[in-house]
């Protein structure tokens, strides 16, 4: 994943722009295997937290991993887990969030 232009050389803004990318898809790592379990009516999802650790100075418009891993969803919550890596496997960023989980029609 990477931003689709150029973004500059303000590491204000690759901050900023990597955040955003971070919580777009990391609650699907719960959502995903749990979705067969619940059947078709679908549900609504919720952040109730999200936190973010950066380990190296990084550009968000060049390409990165987003490795994302759900250890546990119960309760109508799920915790979610991701790691962002560069094209070297070097370690840029963690990150957690957790998620309320709701059927639609509850």
């Amino acid at each position: 994943m990477r931003a689709v232009g150029p973004l500059g050389d303000d590491p204000l803004v690759h901050t900023c722009a990597l955040t955003y990318a971070s919580d777009m898809t990391l609650l699907d790592a719960v959502r995903i295997p749990v979705e067969p379990l619940w059947g078709p009516r679908g549900f609504d999802m919720a952040s109730l937290d999200h936190a973010m650790w950066f380990h190296r100075p990084f550009r968000a418009d060049e390409w990165f991993l987003y490795d994302q891993e759900s250890p546990v969803a119960t309760g109508g919550r799920g915790l979610a887990r991701g790691r962002i890596y560069d094209r070297g496997g070097n370690l840029l960023v963690s990150v957690v969030q957790e998620g309320l989980f709701r059927r639609l029609g509850e």
